[in-house]
């Protein structure tokens, strides 16, 4: 969502490495090779993927196999210990777009299936 996929571009090719490893094991319903957090904080079903360098922390907020899809809602680079504030608005906002995104699209499916 949004620019997630720009921002995890930017990273290190290990990070990117480590997040990819990790997005794939999620998409065949195995455990993340990253540390895993929940953030009930933004939403039900919604993850914190966790990696660090020398530099930075690096972060992938994401909403778990709705659909079988996994939905990025915000990358991240984090230099303290606490989430800024924006970074958890940024992802609330696009959890609520995946939702009204799918409920569009359920209500297209049955829309097009009684046709």
């Amino acid at each position: 969502m949004g620019d997630s996929r720009l921002v995890l571009r930017d990273w290190p090719e290990n990070i990117r490495a480590d997040f990819g490893q990790s997005l794939r094991l999620l998409q065949q319903g195995l455990p993340a090779a990253l540390t895993v957090r929940p953030m009930q904080s933004i939403g039900q079903g919604v993850f914190e993927l966790k990696d660090a360098d020398d530099s930075a922390w690096y972060r992938v907020i994401y909403l778990a196999r709705l659909e079988d899809r996994i939905y990025i809602l915000d990358c991240f680079t984090k230099s303290s210990r606490k989430t800024a504030r924006n970074d958890l608005d940024t992802a609330k906002v696009r959890l609520a777009r995946v939702k009204q995104q799918l409920r569009e699209e359920h209500r297209d499916a049955k829309r097009n299936s009684s046709n």
